[in-house]
């Protein structure tokens, strides 16, 4: 077990090298001149070749990426370039918000989904199993930016239930919560329940049933642990997208998390502020997935880890 989590830590390396190099190329070669969009169009052109010296925007593509990449080996993220704001400050302070806002979305997602689901395959072409299955479809369909402005309005606005913007508490993360995990939700259902059929079309289900189990039994002990395998997947990719996934969420409700950060800095070419959000992604999305998998092992003693 030790040296597969080690094995995996360090392929994590040339991965998160080859995101960070991609963006870094990406946003270097996009039109327009950083410089200029900092000092703005009544610049001069003496005042923008100072920025661009500044800013080592001369050096070569290579060697600026480099540079950046060494300073990020010793915990230096930079400094904004259109802000001034220390990037690893700005980063740690934002996420506190959009992790909460992340697994408190997770949270009813599997506390709602996974128990609909199963819910509905025990009924499949019931009432039941209809009635979750369009309202499931219901909630696919919304897009999240309707979703938050009728809950807000609803909610919020009329009712004054829960706050309307902000994240001064964690009541403040319920209504963005509820409405981050609609999307996930709707597929968690239809994840559970597809996987609990299929499972239970399996000999030794047929063999357990033929015993004379009950239904609760043979879900509980036979089909809902070998029926985890794709709904832990479904989970752990969910949430490891929550930290550049939640810019509509973020934007509607207000919310100063990552992914508002990020979009921002890209629409002036900020680098330091979007190269340090994709290096924390590219690890965060490395190490769910190493969860995810580690989770395997410990749902199914068929999985083995092997170094």
């Amino acid at each position: 077990m030790g040296k597969y989590i080690l094995k995996r830590l360090l392929l994590l390396i040339p991965v998160v090298i080859g995101i960070t190099f991609f963006i870094y190329l990406i946003m270097s070669v996009a039109p327009g001149d950083p410089a200029r969009l900092i000092l703005g169009e009544n610049a001069t052109a003496e005042e923008i070749a100072a920025k661009r010296l500044e800013l080592g925007l001369d050096d070569p593509l290579i060697v600026r990426y480099i540079n950046y990449m060494a300073g990020v080996l010793h915990g230096d993220l930079g400094f904004s370039w259109y802000s001034g704001y220390d990037v690893m400050q700005e980063f740690l302070s934002r996420l506190p918000n959009t992790v909460t806002l992340g697994l408190l979305s997770n949270l009813i997602t599997i506390c709602i989904g996974i128990p609909l689901g199963i819910l509905a395959a025990q009924h499949q072409y019931g009432p039941i199993d209809y009635t979750t299955l369009v309202i499931a479809m219901l909630f696919s369909s919304m897009p999240a930016f309707w979703f938050g402005l009728m809950a807000q309005i609803y909610l919020s606005i009329n009712l004054k239930w829960f706050p309307a913007t902000g994240a001064g508490d964690l009541y403040h993360f319920i209504l963005p919560a509820i409405t981050l995990s609609t999307g996930g939700l709707a597929g968690q259902v239809r994840l559970t329940r597809t996987s609990i059929l299929e499972v239970n079309k399996l000999d030794y289900v047929r063999t357990a049933r033929s015993k004379g189990c009950s239904e609760n039994q043979i879900v509980m002990h036979h089909v809902l642990r070998n029926a985890l395998l794709p709904v832990i997947t479904s989970i752990g990719g969910h949430f490891a997208t929550i930290l550049g996934g939640a810019i509509v969420t973020e934007s509607v409700f207000a919310i100063p998390g990552v992914a508002s950060l990020m979009i921002n800095a890209v629409k002036v070419r900020d680098v330091p502020v979007v190269m340090g959000v994709i290096v924390f992604i590219s690890v965060f999305v490395g190490v769910v997935n190493l969860l995810v998998d580690l989770c395997y092992a410990a749902v199914d003693p068929r999985v083995k880890l092997t170094a």
